[in-house]
């Protein structure tokens, strides 16, 4: 019975969007089901799939909250 947790930022992927769409996690579900399937032989209805949406207040990256993180990546990158 594998169990899959897949983390992302709370944001959606247009600007307009404050969160992924259900669509999008449909997808999300449904590929990574497949995948296990797919390369393991896993009964797609063994499979359980976790989406948690973190707050990017809540999520860091090169020791910086993620904001903070993009910020300075985006200075930094060439014009």
């Amino acid at each position: 019975m594998p169990i899959v947790t897949i983390q992302i930022t709370r944001e959606g992927s247009t600007p307009e969007a404050s969160a992924a769409t259900a669509e999008e996690k449909a997808a999300l579900i449904k590929g990574v089901s497949e995948l296990l399937r797919d390369v393991l032989n896993k009964p797609l209805t063994s499979t359980f799939v976790v989406i948690d949406e973190v707050e990017t207040e809540n999520w860091g990256r090169g020791g910086l909250p993620v904001e903070q993180f993009r910020q300075q990546q985006s200075a930094q990158a060439p014009e």
